[in-house]
């Protein structure tokens, strides 16, 4: 009240930015080029990285089995001509312990450049640092929609310079990266998918999720429940939406049924995506409390355990490490229960032991305590804030946020498995410190006093009809500037400015 008003420039809307525009608000030329910047600048940055960091893959010991893990190996095995297969040393057979998606990619790399050699290692590193850098566009984009421009603009800044996925994406060969961009693609369709019913867009939102689940299953604890609130949305606002629900379902199902049907004819029992679950809760939880992983119980580092696995094959050892796991769980639920807080814990604090021994093991730790800790308490801060100015959109950053940890809450942690919702993080803590746009947070208070589901979509929607009847772009832009002032009336009225 008595300030100065702002002058306010709406380009036009289009699902990604869904109407939701901040003030100060960019031409989309200049737009475009900021956004293009910061993901050049990410992708340089991450670049300078991979020169740095990529020798660490180069280690020859174990028939360089560091390059890439299990991924490397199933990788090997698909440019060999051997099919997704032996994940650890020797021949051992078909497997499903790693997805197939970005085995592979890897085994694309390998059949140009080479198994194992520099050249390999640093086209690999140089594709998770272009998935990573490419991040920014979903993280601009879904802050542009939520909170507004000025703070779209920061929330790209933070990620092209983020600790985490810089030196992920250039450290680390493995699905992590391309994971992180699916997952934050997806979130961003979610929410164009709650105001738009043409079935074919709902198909490729399945056929999407079945290319992410197949990179990375753990995508599966969030994407249903991401779907699930567009339609309650729709079905809220009396939209269609069970047409469009199925038609995503089947589209997925059609995705990843090649390899289902792939999996019972090798394993002769249905397996879902991958079969190591009963491995990884085995590790994490045996009794052994020192460390967050009892990495001496791994294939790659327990000559009994891979004798087992070779002599008993895949299926059967997995199902016999489960039941090992599940037989300690049930009788020492007590300490399964401040196992899974102590994982919760160090997942977003970084912290699980100042003892020596363990620190010695584990150097980074103290400034990774820092780092995490002061990430998880901006995001919390902006969740809040959201939770505030819009229940429905914090609905939907707390189902990232709390259900895709949760598998590694019930078996064991490690520092990179909270990497895919760093994205989220970085949004929610951007907008805790950066002032969000008042527009947004204006129309979502005139929108309950009016009654209607959400006056933000309006000029997303007012676009839409007169995109169809040919409207001109500066019309649209007058017409987006008019619903723009109603909205400020309203919470002027509200008492909200």
């Amino acid at each position: 009240m008595g300030k100065k008003k702002e002058k306010v420039l709406l380009p036009q809307a289009s699902w990604f930015s869904g109407g939701s525009i901040g003030v100060n608000c960019l031409s989309p030329r200049s737009s475009a080029a900021s956004l293009l910047g910061m993901t050049l600048v990410a992708f340089a940055v991450r670049l300078v990285a991979v020169t740095l960091l990529y020798p660490e893959r180069m280690a020859p010991g174990r028939d360089h089995y560091e390059f890439a893990y299990e991924v490397g190996r199933v990788a090997r095995s698909i440019a060999l001509g051997q099919g997704i297969s032996n994940p650890l040393f020797g021949d051992t057979g078909p497997t499903a312990l790693i997805p197939p998606i970005y085995p592979c990619i890897l085994a694309t790399i390998f059949r140009i450049f080479g198994v194992y050699t520099r050249a390999a290692a640093l086209v690999a590193l140089s594709l998770n640092a272009l998935f990573s850098s490419l991040t920014c566009i979903p993280v601009y984009f879904t802050a542009r929609r939520t909170f507004g421009m000025r703070v779209a603009m920061w929330a790209g800044w933070a990620w092209a310079f983020s600790p985490y996925a810089i030196y992920f994406s250039a450290d680390w060969i493995w699905p992590t990266c391309l994971s992180t961009l699916l997952l934050s693609v997806l979130f961003l369709v979610t929410l164009h998918l709650e105001h738009c019913s043409r079935v074919q867009e709902w198909v490729g939102f399945g056929l999407l999720c079945g290319l992410a689940a197949l990179n990375e299953p753990a995508v599966l604890s969030v994407l249903p429940f991401l779907g699930a609130l567009s339609c309650f949305r729709r079905g809220v606002n009396a939209k269609k939406w069970l047409v469009q629900a199925i038609s995503a379902a089947l589209a997925f199902v059609l995705f990843v049924s090649p390899w289902f049907i792939r999996n019972y004819q090798v394993f002769h029992q249905f397996v879902p995506f991958r079969d190591g679950f009963g491995l990884e809760l085995y590790v994490g939880n045996n009794g052994y409390t020192a460390h967050w992983a009892n990495g001496r119980l791994r294939l790659s580092n327990n000559t009994n355990e891979y004798a087992e696995y070779r002599r008993v094959g895949e299926a059967a050892f997995m199902a016999h490490k489960e039941r090992q796991a599940l037989d300690f769980i049930e009788e020492h639920p007590h300490l399964f229960a401040y196992l899974f807080l102590r994982r919760a814990v160090y997942l977003w604090t970084g912290y699980w032991s100042i003892d020596k021994k363990y620190l010695a093991e584990e150097p980074l730790d103290p400034p990774n305590m820092l780092l995490s800790s002061s990430l998880a308490l901006l995001a919390l801060a902006g969740g809040c804030r959201v939770f505030r100015n819009n229940r429905a959109l914090a609905i939907r950053y707390a189902v990232v946020l709390l259900c895709f940890p949760i598998v590694y809450y019930v078996t064991h942690p490690e520092v990179y498995y909270l990497r895919s919702i760093d994205p989220f993080i970085a949004l929610l803590a951007t907008y805790a410190v950066i002032p969000g746009s008042r527009f947004n947070e204006m129309n979502e208070a005139g929108s309950k006093e009016m009654g209607v589901a959400g006056a933000s979509t309006a000029p997303a929607l007012s676009c839409e009809v007169m995109n169809r009847t040919g409207t001109s772009s500066n019309e649209r832009w007058l017409y987006d500037s008019k619903v723009s002032g109603r909205g400020n009336k309203v919470s002027n009225r509200a008492g909200l400015s």
